[in-house]
């Protein structure tokens, strides 16, 4: 049977968020595969973040960040079910983080759900229009669009996003880790961007 070294266990620990034991189970299953190991405790971690997605977060901090030439700030509310985890250095930390995305990734909504539907409609006619343009049929159209908008999301919606320091992950995936991480359910509740146009 494979023994991982407590070192693989730790890099693993750190890369998903996943329990010790968590991680060794995995390690031992797919005899030091990491991308296997990891793909498995994201799908567990993810179930496991999406049963606690229903609970109450009325506790949380307030994040701020500004940007080293002092024309770009953000403020973001991330929430948690405890004060204990908001209390927490690494919850903090993630809010500290979020609070940079939003600077630097300036989003215009927190989720797809949330994002303005005049804006939605003005993008998908755009694109509509320049899919025709190229000369494509409505068929066409149609499978091409999901595509586009997907894209869209994944520059203008925060949770949608690749994350600032890691871009094989999206932000909503870095939010998951932390709730498998800390057993509480996390949301973000609002955020603002400030920018001196010059």
């Amino acid at each position: 049977m494979y023994k991982p070294k407590p070192e693989e266990i730790k890099k693993l620990r750190e890369l998903t968020g996943a329990g010790m034991q968590d991680c060794k189970n995995a390690l031992i299953e797919f005899e030091g595969n990491f991308e296997k190991a990891i793909e498995d405790l994201r799908k567990k971690g993810i179930a496991k973040a999406e049963k606690r997605a229903d609970r109450a977060t009325s506790e949380g901090i307030i994040a701020s960040y500004i940007h080293h030439n002092g024309k770009i700030g953000s403020l973001i509310e991330l929430n948690c079910e405890t004060d204990f985890v908001a209390k927490n250095e690494e919850f903090k930390k993630l809010a500290e983080d979020l609070a940079i995305q939003v600077a630097a990734m300036n989003p215009l909504s927190i989720s797809i759900e949330d994002l303005d539907p005049k804006i939605l409609e003005k993008e998908k006619e755009i694109y509509i229009e320049q899919l025709k343009q190229q000369n494509k049929t409505d068929q066409q159209i149609q499978k091409i669009l999901p595509g586009k908008l997907e894209k869209f999301y994944s520059e203008v919606c925060l949770l949608k996003q690749e994350f600032y320091k890691d871009n094989k992950f999206k932000v909503e995936d870095i939010i998951k880790q932390h709730i498998s991480k800390f057993g509480e359910n996390i949301q973000i509740s609002r955020f603002t961007r400030y920018e001196i146009h010059s």
